[in-house]
């Protein structure tokens, strides 16, 4: 009964194996270089989807005309609809380069991370 009650609940063991590993984590420098350049890369390529998408609706918004002008003479397709799958192909192509970047930097960096509190 004694030996119950001063041995912590494994709860109370689990939370601060927890809380050491958080605090090792976070004492570790390249932790902060992994979240510093991962919420860089993320505000950059998000910027670029804003200008991607918003640039478009302000054409559409003020500027029809030139949108709807043919690409050439005798020609069906407007000058809007290349640019509107300019819009859908830049998505793929920085949603790409974002899981290319996550894939292999940042998961390096995550994995030297682990390793280091680990140890």
């Amino acid at each position: 009964m004694l030996c119950d009650s001063i041995r912590p609940h494994p709860e109370e063991e689990e939370t601060t194996v927890n809380e050491d590993i958080v605090a090792r984590i976070e004492a570790n420098p390249k932790y902060h270089e992994l979240v510093s350049k991962r919420n860089g890369f993320g505000i950059f390529l998000s910027i670029l989807m804003i200008i991607n998408y918003y640039g478009y609706i302000l054409l559409i918004a003020f500027n029809k005309e030139w949108l709807g002008t043919k690409l050439g003479a005798g020609m069906t397709t407007s000058i809007g609809i290349p640019l509107g799958l300019a819009v859908i192909v830049i998505t793929i192509v920085l949603t790409n380069v974002y899981v290319r970047r996550a894939n292999t930097e940042f998961d390096e960096l995550n994995a030297e991370i682990i390793r280091e509190v680990n140890k």
